[in-house]
């Protein structure tokens, strides 16, 4: 198989990484025969995946310019994937070419595809790191002030953290690193409403788990406990969907919010 320029030759390219199924789920162009198959049984088993991933990358969009009204110009972006159209820095340099963002990515892929189109932009860059060392990913960020208010962004990254990793002590170690008047916006998979009789989250978890990122679907109760400590701006831990809407959506099985670090 041949090596594209964007691909570390460091690459499996026959196994699945949900960072390019995820590019397949948007509609981008930076994945392989096994992330598409792969993402394809998933649809087979959970047909509103793709819908799914649309709708919470409009709220990533949505989410970044509301910290920019707020006066946020800095952005660490937590399992960013693979860049497509909408990426942060477009979205957070309309209005000021220097604000900042960090990505933060585990997948080979994604960073090396990121940092190609970063190339000539003095104020963004990606990073090659696990999201679960926060003191690795804070060490490398130094093209961010952290005496200055951050937007750490976590979107659809935290359900592939199981509990034996603490979440909640890796997304509170990130927090604790900013100054108030920084913010959390967080997106994560559940499986309330979802019938228990249908297998279908079975299969799903299957899948996933053979990419080397088991998922781990948690209640609207367990997303709100990252919120803790922290001010919740309307319309609170709500389905993505519902979280200050631009455009009619179903429900798609993703709970969102954004929440002000105050002290």
């Amino acid at each position: 198989m041949e090596q594209l320029n964007w691909v570390p030759s460091s690459v499996d390219v026959t196994k699945p990484s949900v960072a390019r199924m995820y590019d397949y789920f948007l509609g981008g162009s930076h994945n392989f025969e096994a992330d598409r198959a792969a993402a394809k049984a998933v649809e087979q088993f959970a047909p509103g995946a793709a819908t799914g991933a649309q709708s919470n990358r409009s709220f990533l969009r949505r989410a970044v310019r509301t910290l920019r009204a707020a006066g946020v110009s800095q952005f660490l972006d937590l399992g960013s994937g693979i860049p497509t159209v909408g990426n942060v820095h477009e979205i957070a340099q309309q209005d000021d070419p220097t604000a900042r963002v960090v990505y933060v990515d585990f997948e080979p892929v994604a960073v090396s595809h990121a940092n190609l189109l970063l190339a000539e932009n003095d104020y963004a860059c990606a990073i090659q790191a696990d999201l679960r060392s926060p003191s690795t990913v804070l060490t490398q960020s130094n093209l961010l002030d952290f005496t200055k208010p951050v937007g750490v962004l976590m979107v659809a990254a935290l359900h592939f953290v199981p509990d034996s990793d603490d979440p909640y002590s890796v997304v509170e170690t990130y927090l604790d690193a900013c100054v108030p008047g920084s913010y959390l916006v967080l997106s994560h998979g559940t499986m309330d409403g979802y019938d228990p009789e249908d297998n279908g989250a079975d299969q799903v978890s299957a899948i996933y788990k053979r990419t080397g990122n088991p998922v781990t679907p948690r209640t609207h109760a367990e997303v709100s406990r990252f919120f803790t400590g922290l001010s919740l701006i309307e319309p609170g831990v709500v389905p993505v969907n519902e979280w200050r809407p631009d455009a009619d959506a179903d429900f798609v099985g993703i709970y969102a919010g954004v929440a002000r670090k105050d002290s």
